[in-house]
């Protein structure tokens, strides 16, 4: 089972994988970009924010997210797999950078995933008063000096594009405590592969 954990930064979801990988056996926890030796490239260049195009920062997602699935997904389909960001985060920052088009944009990524979307997406959801809280706590990189907006709005085409797409999922509230939020998760996860 292929399950994508999706937000904005600071929104809860590492914190959730570590402690649901423990929970369960044969678990493969990765992250896009990042959990391939392309990933790790790609993301130095990604968390700069160098890249002065849109279109080149999109390509370079894509790239990585076709390595991903290839060289992570594919191989562990007999396993969980808990992924910290996938294609709806893509999505997300595609729309929020303004010149795309969602539907383009899915098509890319199918094609890039070889027509295989998760098998559910976790997608949390925060609010400006716990992002600023939160973000105040850390070093900025450089998508996140982009701004609470910028963040905010994120989210706003990540739950958009969800609804769109109609792909099984739970909508998370980030506010929640630790505890809460993992049991929702888990017994999600159990119904589901039960």
């Amino acid at each position: 089972m292929y399950i994508l954990f999706e937000g904005i930064d600071t929104c809860g979801k590492s914190t959730q994988i570590e402690r649901i990988a423990q929970k369960f056996e044969n678990v493969v926890v990765t992250k896009e970009p990042g959990g391939t030796p392309f990933g790790i490239k790609a993301r130095e260049i990604l968390l700069q924010d160098s890249l002065t195009s849109k279109r080149a920062e999109l390509l370079l997602f894509l790239a990585d997210r076709a390595e991903h699935y290839s060289q992570v997904i594919k191989p562990n389909q007999d396993k969980l797999i808990l992924s910290d960001r996938g294609f709806l985060s893509g999505i997300g920052y595609a729309l929020a950078n303004g010149e795309f088009d969602f539907e383009h944009l899915v098509e890319l990524n199918r094609f890039a995933l070889e027509e295989h979307f998760p098998d559910l997406i976790v997608l949390f959801i925060t609010n400006m008063e716990t992002l600023k809280e939160r973000l105040g706590e850390k070093e900025l990189d450089g998508i996140e000096l982009r701004g609470l907006e910028y963040l905010i709005s994120v989210q706003n085409y990540m739950k958009e594009s969800l609804e769109k797409l109609e792909l099984p999922h739970l909508l998370i509230d980030a506010t929640d405590s630790i505890e809460s939020i993992e049991q929702t998760i888990t017994q999600h996860i159990v119904g589901c592969i039960s």
